[in-house]
């Protein structure tokens, strides 16, 4: 079984148990001099990336990227790198990748978790507010090519995605999806070129989920990029050996000359309101209680 789709059945077992997100970046500095984030801004850390450049995409018609599926739209230059993580948001970790991020003064792509993301909005939204790309990963992470699922399903778990993303920002989302696993029917994809949205793969996956500290962590994605000597990189904010691994991976990647492209949709995903009258409904349910959980839980002892 590859790994990641191993993964896929990892990550649905525990689901189971940008206004801000646009956010333009001017092309970086040269070299030597300070890091340059935004218009009229400058990176406070001596030490920092910064973005080399932002690249803007147009993702009518539904283009696909990453050499692993995609090979057409290569507009990584060498040595640059597209910062790419899945699964999120989690507590503690995706908070972790967003200091990390921040202290290099760099924007990342992240592609979250519908249900993950209606757990966790406000964690979320500081993606959102920092100046990130936020994408989609559907509802559940479940596999859109196992067998059984139907077309009308899996439709439904790229839209509760779509729009459960949208409503926990509160705000614009990007029209950019990445299949879980990597996986890529046909069908789906002719569909989501339909509704306009980009299709991510990945150039190098880490496969940060298999492994057990951040040390390992970094040589990988390290010894994929002196191998292709560019690329987008797959990692996962939910991942707690990735979140402590990223501080030194980015100074290794400052000392390895490496270069930070981010990525912006040209124009918001747009949401369907089926999905989303769908999601209201079921946050709805009769049996959830509306008390806080101040007033639920305490400690007694």
């Amino acid at each position: 079984m590859r790994a990641s789709v191993a993964y896929v059945l990892f990550i649905s077992a525990s689901l189971t148990a940008t206004g801000a997100a646009f956010a333009q970046s001017q092309q970086g500095p040269g070299a030597g001099a300070p890091a340059k984030v935004a218009t009229g801004t400058t990176c406070a850390n001596p030490n920092a990336i910064g973005l080399a450049r932002t690249v803007e995409i147009d993702t009518t018609g539904g283009p696909g990227f990453g050499f692993e599926h995609f090979r057409q739209h290569d507009f990584l230059r060498n040595k640059e790198v597209v910062l790419t993580f899945d699964d999120g948001p989690w507590p503690e970790n995706t908070q972790k990748v967003l200091d990390a991020l921040a202290n290099h003064c760099i924007k990342a792509t992240f592609f979250p978790i519908g249900k993950h993301a209606s757990y966790y909005p406000e964690i979320l939204r500081r993606v959102a507010e920092a100046g990130h790309s936020i994408g989609n990963h559907t509802w559940g992470h479940i596999d859109l090519s196992k067998k059984g699922m139907t077309k009308e399903a899996a439709i439904e778990e790229i839209e509760k995605g779509v729009s459960a993303v949208r409503m926990a920002v509160n705000g614009p989302t990007a029209p950019f999806f990445r299949f879980p696993a990597l996986r890529h029917p046909p069908e789906l994809v002719t569909y989501l070129g339909e509704r306009n949205v980009g299709i991510f793969s990945t150039d190098m996956d880490s496969f940060d989920f298999t492994m057990r500290t951040p040390e390992r962590i970094i040589k990988a994605v390290m010894s994929k990029l002196e191998k292709h000597g560019k690329g987008m990189v797959l990692m996962h904010d939910f991942q707690r050996h990735t979140a402590d691994a990223l501080p030194e991976l980015l100074s290794q990647l400052k000392a390895g000359g490496y270069k930070i492209v981010h990525m912006v949709p040209r124009e918001p995903v747009k949401s369907l309101p089926k999905y989303e009258e769908m999601l209201k409904k079921e946050e709805k349910l009769p049996t959830v209680s509306q008390r806080p959980t101040s007033s639920v839980v305490r400690t007694v002892e």
